[in-house]
């Protein structure tokens, strides 16, 4: 009866906007079926459905936080060998999370994988973005990179180092404590990152808290840290000499300019923190067969391929010279739950006093 009540004009329009809902909830529906399809695919045929399905889709898209020229030698690999294009946007991993989140929020699903720092991967997991894929190449993993939920793995690990320069400070003087950066001859030569929070929780819960926080406080009262956003800048001015002697640099940066001839070189004071740097199939992927072939790619292929550029693979079968280093894992979950205790511990001590 109420129907008889509206407008002609009135009810066409609900009519057409319920048909439309209707059919964005099946399309819906169905993207996420058909991402989840090859997400599962075992048995000897994997690979080869994979490759089919993935030339067909003819492409995917791809964000990540990773320097765009080591990106580019992955990803001209991949398309040579599969003959599927990757379309790249890169951004910091706080923009690859805000944009992920807000789109996904927005019904909008474009991208099929994401590759970024572990703690935005955990937050893409708690947001019921990312869906596990039932890879083979996960039993050739150190096991930190396999999270129990499996909806991001990690790929490489991001070493937390200490960064000098060689032509300003000798090798025979390098700190083997952080109690060593009391001395004042490192007044005035200190650089640290403005957001390497994760970093610091790890140091502490090593220290010790009432002694770590006390000593990190006594190193910035009396030499000073230069705080510098963004871990390339901070590496690049240690080659400058404008920041003598770095405190958390990116190893893998450092020993590629290292390898250029740059006047840096780096070390650690064991055990050195590690970030986990991971990939993620998209939930809704649009391109589901060449997401989940790009994610075994980086599981396998990739790996020898970031050796070559200096990062730190986490696969077993690739050599390092750090798989005998004394390593503690960042815990994701940990840096997420107690963000707001270490984003303000960091800022009071490191960035608010910094000098």
């Amino acid at each position: 009866m109420a129907m008889r009540n509206f407008p002609r004009n009135t009810l066409k329009a609900l009519l057409c906007a319920a048909l439309a809902g209707a059919l964005l909830s099946l399309a819906g529906a169905a993207v996420a079926q058909g991402s989840a399809a090859p997400a599962g695919y075992k048995g000897a045929d994997r690979q080869q459905r994979l490759i089919e399905g993935a030339k067909k889709e003819g492409e995917l898209l791809l964000y990540t936080s990773a320097p765009l020229d080591d990106v580019a030698v992955l990803t001209d690999a991949f398309e040579k060998k599969y003959g599927v294009k990757v379309k790249v946007w890169r951004a910091s991993s706080e923009k690859i999370l805000q944009r992920t989140v807000s789109e996904a929020r927005a019904n909008r699903f474009d991208v099929d994988l994401i590759d970024t720092n572990g703690p935005e991967m955990e937050s893409l997991h708690r947001e019921k973005l990312l869906q596990e894929v039932v890879s083979p190449y996960l039993a050739d993993l150190i096991a930190p990179a396999i999270l129990p939920h499996r909806e991001w793995v990690g790929t490489r690990l991001n070493i937390f180092a200490l960064a000098y320069n060689t032509k300003l400070v000798k090798k025979a003087d390098l700190p083997k404590t952080y109690q060593d950066l009391l001395d004042p001859k490192w007044k005035g030569k200190l650089g640290i990152e403005a957001e390497d929070l994760d970093w610091f929780a790890g140091v502490i819960g090593e220290l010790g808290e009432a002694r770590g926080l006390k000593l990190f406080r006594d190193i910035v009262s009396t030499n000073g840290l230069s705080v510098r956003k963004g871990h390339t800048l901070l590496t690049n001015l240690v080659v400058s000499g404008e920041v003598p002697l770095a405190l958390t640099v990116y190893n893998y940066k450092a020993e590629q300019l290292k390898n250029k001839g740059a006047p840096i070189d780096w070390f650690v004071i064991p055990p050195a923190i590690a970030r986990p740097n991971g990939s993620g199939v998209m939930r809704r992927a649009p391109h589901p067969n060449a997401a989940v072939l790009y994610f075994d790619f980086m599981l396998s292929d990739a790996q020898q391929l970031l050796l070559k550029r200096d990062f730190v693979p986490t696969s077993k079968k690739v050599d390092t010279k750090l798989n005998k280093m004394p390593i503690k894992f960042v815990d994701s979950k940990v840096v997420l739950d107690e963000s707001e205790k270490w984003s303000k511990l960091y800022a009071e001590i490191i960035t608010k006093q910094a000098k």
